[in-house]
């Protein structure tokens, strides 16, 4: 008799028990997400719509034109240029030297949990710190970069006054404090690939490039798939580092990103309908890209 009534009181094959527990654990995540991540974006969207000057009390709807002036600005496509080129070479490089290290310290070696505790530890420091550290480190007068190059007899070059190394420098600062992060990632998912698979290769006589590419490097390839998204994202929102060490210069917008644009526009500028314009734009960039890169994964697994 009560297994019937459980039946009866069943909804598509589940218990409303269940179904009620489900709701209860759901909901508190669902509206956190719709009060601190929905509705902020909804009304950035709105507001990229107005002219507004954060320090007047009304703003003036305006269309279409902050969209307009972002793309005829003669800045834009620099800045472009900077976030493309900085996130790039952030996420290619902190996944190549990640997985490299991952692979090193996979191994039997003295000391390597101290290593890999070393090598994690500058992930958890603060960007603005890890900015003020390196700009003594790439200090053209006394930093550790001049030196080394006038110890081999290189000239040093002036990495706050020239775009292409300021926006190198604080490329490698970024590289630096964020490679911890990959190369923990890349090992967890080397710690547990199957080993009888190498083990066949070996068998057959593979070279190591071999066992690497075919062998190991499928099996990473959900993990890399991974990295590459949340490395991407966060390469994207990077404003500590630059700030601290070039304020978006040198030469105006030397090293200024779409993200450090937002900032400077709304806070600087106070032209928060503008700002807000130029999130809307990198949002839509972002969610096109993340898309593309989840059709292509599940096509692979196809």
């Amino acid at each position: 008799m009560k297994a019937a009534s459980e039946r009866v009181l069943a909804v598509g094959g589940r218990p409303w028990r269940d179904r009620v527990l489900f709701a209860a654990l759901l909901a508190p995540n669902l509206a956190l997400l719709a009060v601190f991540t929905y509705r902020p974006l909804i009304d950035n969207i709105r507001l990229s719509f107005f002219d507004w000057n954060l320090a007047e009390a009304q703003a003036r709807f305006v269309g279409l034109a902050n969209y307009r002036e972002w793309f005829t600005r003669s800045d834009t496509w620099q800045i472009v240029g900077n976030t493309v080129a900085f996130t790039v070479v952030a996420v290619v490089g902190s996944m190549i030297v990640g997985l490299a290290l991952a692979r090193l310290l996979d191994r039997r070696l003295r000391g390597r949990n101290l290593v890999r505790s070393a090598l994690f530890a500058p992930f958890v420091l603060s960007g603005a710190a890890v900015g003020v550290a390196f700009q003594f480190v790439f200090d053209p007068s006394f930093g550790l970069v001049q030196d080394l190059l006038h110890r081999i007899g290189l000239p040093v070059p002036n990495f706050y006054q020239e775009p292409a190394w300021a926006m190198a420098m604080v490329t490698v600062a970024y590289l630096w404090k964020n490679i911890g992060y990959t190369f923990v990632i890349y090992l967890a998912a080397l710690q547990g690939l199957r080993a009888d698979l190498h083990e066949a290769a070996e068998i057959d006589g593979a070279s190591a490039w071999s066992r690497l590419r075919n062998v190991t490097l499928p099996q990473l390839r959900p993990t890399t798939f991974f990295l590459s998204i949340t490395v991407m994202l966060a390469s994207l929102q990077v404003f500590d580092i630059i700030n601290v060490m070039t304020r978006g210069g040198p030469l105006g917008t030397g090293t200024t990103t779409m993200i450090f644009q937002v900032y400077q526009e709304s806070f600087v500028n106070f032209r928060a309908g503008y700002g807000a314009t130029v999130a809307t734009i990198l949002f839509l960039v972002l969610l096109a890209i993340t898309v593309y890169q989840v059709r292509i994964m599940d096509r692979g697994d196809r």
